[in-house]
């Protein structure tokens, strides 16, 4: 999800940079359209290094076993 932003944060800051022509008075779009690509590569950056992290975790699986003994068995036999 993060790596699908990111390419839609880089295409959008490349459309106000690159390709839009119109002014703004208060806003400078160049400037706006390079800060989107910036934070675009920062989101794909650190996606790919979480999940790389994720990747090398490993999981343990815990068991508790508990061992019958014999030494409680009773000896039902009948002498005559």
């Amino acid at each position: 999800m993060a790596i699908g932003s990111g390419i839609f944060l880089i295409v959008v800051g490349a459309i106000l940079t690159f390709a839009l022509n119109a002014s703004v008075d208060a806003v400078n779009l160049g400037v706006v359209g390079w800060i989107c690509m910036g934070a675009g590569v920062a989101a794909i950056a650190i996606s790919l290094i979480v999940n790389a992290q994720r990747a090398n975790t490993t999981h343990r699986e815990v068991r508790d076993e508990r061992a019958v003994r014999d030494d409680h068995r009773v000896d039902h036999t009948v002498e005559r």
